[in-house]
């Protein structure tokens, strides 16, 4: 049997689903050099890509390149209709083969460590599971990515902001692994996924008017501020796609009336478009000030 924690193994493969027609994209690597490249989006848990990058990997998907998701745990202690456990991360690791195929993946790997879960004040959980994630070693996680990326010949990564997005220890460990496999893979192109909270709290504080209980403390801690994001990415075209993988993570959507997936979906398709029909990014090595469309367009000079 084959080792699901052996990086060079890929335990499964997804045949990309390509629509009709390749979008062109604005003056990028790809359109200079005119070869495929290859794009490794890393996530903490299934269901991440459906809400960070989805329209992302499906645009570079459509417009021809190579699109690979890594996972680092099958999310095995998310919440769920189904206890925490094995049955849980076989879900939906299921889930996230949906969710690959409707975005156009060539490839998913599962890098096998365990979910750490999160602990009632949002912290790290004291139960977590022997493999945890967070508690492995930064540099052999980073090594077994990197493996990944070298076998892919990888022209882009994608991670998290350090803050890991809103704070999950697993995202925080992304945003460490990833930069770290970065460098050794000699990766060129690393791009962390965020959303921008400027608007993000804007609306948050609007919300609080009507509800005053709203506690939007640790948003003003979370993601990453306007001033720092370099990529803007047009994902309104990719709708369709991004909704078919927030909708394939069944277990992550019920079980709550206030579950995010599920509120998500709810959303009527035009307001849908407008809300997440952009997706950001940060890329450390660009000018600050940086306004870049697609993920693979040059940066201006410094």
């Amino acid at each position: 049997m084959e080792d699901p924690h052996d990086a060079s193994v890929d335990p499964r493969e997804i045949m990309p689903v390509c629509p009709r027609g390749r979008a062109q994209p604005p003056r990028t690597e790809s359109s200079l050099i005119g070869n495929v490249k290859t794009a490794v989006f890393f996530h903490a848990h299934p269901d991440d890509e459906a809400l960070l990058t989805a329209g992302t990997m499906a645009m570079l998907a459509a417009e021809g390149h190579r699109v690979v998701l890594v996972v680092a745990t099958s999310g095995e202690r998310g919440q769920a209709d189904l206890e925490p456990g094995e049955a849980l991360g076989a879900a939906r690791m299921a889930e996230l083969y949906e969710s690959a195929a409707a975005l156009g993946c060539a490839r998913v790997v599962n890098l096998g460590y365990g979910d750490s879960g999160l602990a009632p004040d949002g912290g790290i959980a004291d139960d977590r599971p022997d493999n945890a994630f967070i508690d492995a070693d930064t540099e052999e996680a980073a090594r077994r990515l990197a493996a990944i990326l070298t076998e892919e010949r990888a022209d882009l990564l994608t991670t998290y902001d350090p803050a890991g997005g809103y704070g999950h220890p697993d995202h925080v460990q992304v945003h460490r692994v990833g930069g770290r496999a970065a460098e050794i893979a000699k990766t060129p192109i690393v791009l962390e996924a965020t959303v921008n909270r400027d608007p993000l709290l804007r609306g948050l504080r609007l919300v609080q008017r009507f509800y005053p209980q709203l506690d939007i403390r640790a948003f003003e801690r979370a993601y990453s501020p306007g001033e720092v994001i370099t990529h803007r990415v047009g994902v309104r075209r990719f709708a369709r796609q991004k909704r078919a993988s927030m909708a394939a993570h069944a277990s992550q959507a019920t079980g709550a009336d206030t579950r995010t997936l599920g509120v998500m979906l709810k959303i009527p398709q035009p307001l849908y478009r407008l809300v997440f029909g952009t997706e950001w990014y940060v890329r450390r090595d660009a000018p600050l000030g940086s306004r870049l469309r697609h993920p693979f367009e040059i940066p201006p000079r410094g």
